[in-house]
């Protein structure tokens, strides 16, 4: 199975959903959760704060720099995201539109980049 990578986008400046709304959109996702878990195609999900508490690292020549705030300027943000297994990205797509109806977000699909068995795995030292 691929692992695929369903991003929730959030659009800065849309009207904020009253506390009711959100308690309901709480629900409705773990409800997807749940039903993730049942299906065998959970793999790990999260919620993010707003893009605004980003800190955005960049090593450059030697020296490591930080900045407040999200990296791309733009609107739209990463607002939280699940990873799950699927058999195809139609099976991806079906999930996708699952959970944009659970949380009431646009939702991206990308799938995982595999990693060709060619590759020798370095074993990690033990300390």
């Amino acid at each position: 199975m691929k692992q695929y990578l369903l991003a929730v986008h959030m659009i800065e400046g849309e009207p904020l959903p009253s506390d009711e709304q959100m308690q309901e959109s709480y629900r409705k996702v773990d409800v997807f959760n749940d039903e993730l878990r049942a299906e065998g195609a959970w793999v790990f999900a999260g919620g993010l704060h707003p893009a605004s508490d980003a800190t955005v690292v960049r090593a450059q020549g030697g020296r490591v720099i930080t900045t407040d705030g999200p990296f791309a300027e733009t609107k739209e943000h990463l607002g939280g995201f699940w990873i799950v297994n699927a058999t195809d990205l139609d099976a991806a797509l079906d999930l996708a539109a699952r959970g944009s109806a659970a949380c009431g977000g646009p939702v991206e699909v990308r799938p995982f980049q595999q990693i060709p068995e060619a590759w020798p795995l370095e074993e990690i030292p033990q300390e």
